[in-house]
């Protein structure tokens, strides 16, 4: 039974040591490398010290192109269409005539009318003579009277239904390809072509609510498109007068002349848009921002110390980001290591000039 006991004591005494022994190691690791004197080693980190500069602060933005005019041709009454005299493809002037709808039935009622019209023109000029002469009474001259306005308003109703045969261009343009053939029965709700102006067009964008005060009408903007490396310009001319409540940003258009048709409606920009000029702008590398839940931060050295400092931005241009609040100028801002930072940590600043 001594045995025994010996047995479990040297157990029980060995599992302790080995357990002091690992909790001793692990805080030894935790401590990191340590100097000379015993206390823990700096960490090696690079760093920039802030100096303040003249920025030009722009917006990236997407946005759209879209033609200055578009609309679908169609025929506002239906018929056999008899003519077509557009090429696809092709341009076309303001007024010229695109196609023409069959009237013959129309141009028919409209002689019937026209022969009712007389009639009750006649009708009510006789009345008026009796009336004159009190052989009638006022109300059969009324009759009269009702009887050929009424004729009158029947015969210009066909007349504008038979103008409406003949579709002519509002606007000039490049008609596309279109969807019927002579001799096709159309109603208004068929699509015939569509007619678009590209001498100019429009580029609609949206930019988020905090820069909405600083938006302003003839502003000039430059973007490009996918496809092409060359860079256009435009002009502001329509700004939203609310802000969309749903994505909390502002839409405005801008104009841009396309004489040589460059520029397709609906393809995709990207659009650069200017601010205003800031003078004394801090700009950091975009690596020495650390996001956090309640916003972003960076680490600055103060008395060979890491500090943290929330910081706030604005504009992000390929390799920096504009600081607005939270540093000023002669700031030793640390670039490298700052995932594993934390306030009060010894570090050894290497400093890395601007590019």
């Amino acid at each position: 039974m001594k045995i025994k006991y010996i047995v479990y004591s040297v157990l029980v005494i060995g599992i302790g040591a080995l357990i002091y022994y690992r909790i001793s190691a692990n805080k030894d690791q935790g401590e990191g490398p340590k100097d000379k004197g015993g206390s823990k080693a700096p960490m090696a980190v690079n760093g920039i010290v802030t100096e303040g500069q003249s920025f030009a602060n722009s917006l990236s933005l997407s946005g759209s192109v879209e033609a200055n005019e578009q609309i679908d041709i169609q025929s506002e009454v239906s018929g056999i269409v008899e003519q077509i005299n557009f090429q696809e493809g092709a341009p076309v002037t303001k007024g010229q005539v695109l196609f023409k709808v069959n009237d013959v039935e129309l141009r028919a009622q409209a002689i019937q009318a026209a022969t009712k019209q007389n009639l009750a023109s006649e009708n009510e000029r006789r009345a008026k003579l009796l009336l004159e002469k009190e052989a009638i009474s006022r109300e059969e001259y009324d009759i009269a009277s009702a009887d050929f306005k009424t004729m009158k308003a029947q015969s210009q109703l066909i007349n504008a239904q038979i103008a409406k045969t003949t579709v002519r261009a509002p606007f000039p343009g490049r008609i596309g390809l279109r969807s019927i053939s002579p001799g096709t029965y159309v109603t208004p709700t068929t699509l015939i072509a569509r007619l678009v102006n590209t001498s100019q067009v429009k580029i609609t964008f949206s930019v988020p609510e905090k820069y909405a005060a600083q938006m302003k009408l003839d502003t000039k903007i430059t973007f490009t498109v996918a496809g092409s490396k060359e860079k256009f310009t435009a002009k502001i001319y329509a700004i939203e007068p609310e802000v969309d409540v749903a994505t909390r940003t502002l839409k405005m258009r801008a104009v841009a002349d396309n004489p040589e048709g460059k520029l397709l409606p609906g393809t995709f920009a990207n659009v650069e848009l200017p601010l205003s000029m800031v003078l004394n702008a801090i700009l950091i590398p975009t690596e020495a921002v650390v996001p956090v839940q309640d916003g972003k931060k960076v680490f600055i050295t103060e008395n060979g110390k890491a500090k943290e400092v929330k910081v706030e931005t604005a504009t992000r241009t390929d390799k920096e980001i504009l600081i607005t609040a939270g540093l000023k100028v002669g700031d030793t801002v640390l670039t490298t290591g700052v995932m594993g930072l934390k306030n009060d940590t010894p570090v050894k600043v290497n400093i890395s000039a601007k590019k």
